[in-house]
């Protein structure tokens, strides 16, 4: 199983980031959820970017571009063995930056690599 951290997270019901904690729970993933929010998703609470996790191996975005770059450090220094842009996450400058640190950028949808078999 895939140790996921989920950048974005929320307990709004609508929003594809809470749909992937769900998702990734019931496939037998353990998450981390780091948001703005407070509260919890699929039983996980909901923490801000202050602790670096160490045992990561995706890190999955549901934030925009325009946010990611506070993120930076974050991530590189959770050392993930790959990054997963969901649709309208997608950034350049980023996935530079992973390839420079030997980290994985993929442009995909987190639900449907969970729902065919592909995460």
């Amino acid at each position: 199983m895939k140790k996921t951290l989920i950048i974005g997270a929320s307990p709004n019901p609508m929003r594809y980031s809470y749909k992937a904690a769900h998702m990734l729970k019931s496939k037998g993933h353990t998450i981390v959820n780091v948001g703005i929010k407070s509260g919890e998703v699929a039983g996980t609470e909901i923490e801000k970017p202050d602790h670096i996790h160490d045992d990561i191996h995706t890190v999955t975005l549901y934030i925009g571009p325009q946010l990611q770059d506070q993120y930076y450090d974050y991530i590189l220094e959770t050392k993930p063995k790959r990054v997963v842009f969901n649709p309208g996450t997608e950034n350049e400058e980023l996935g530079n930056l992973l390839r420079e640190n030997a980290i994985e950028p993929v442009e995909a949808c987190t639900l449907v690599l969970l729902s065919t078999g592909q995460y």
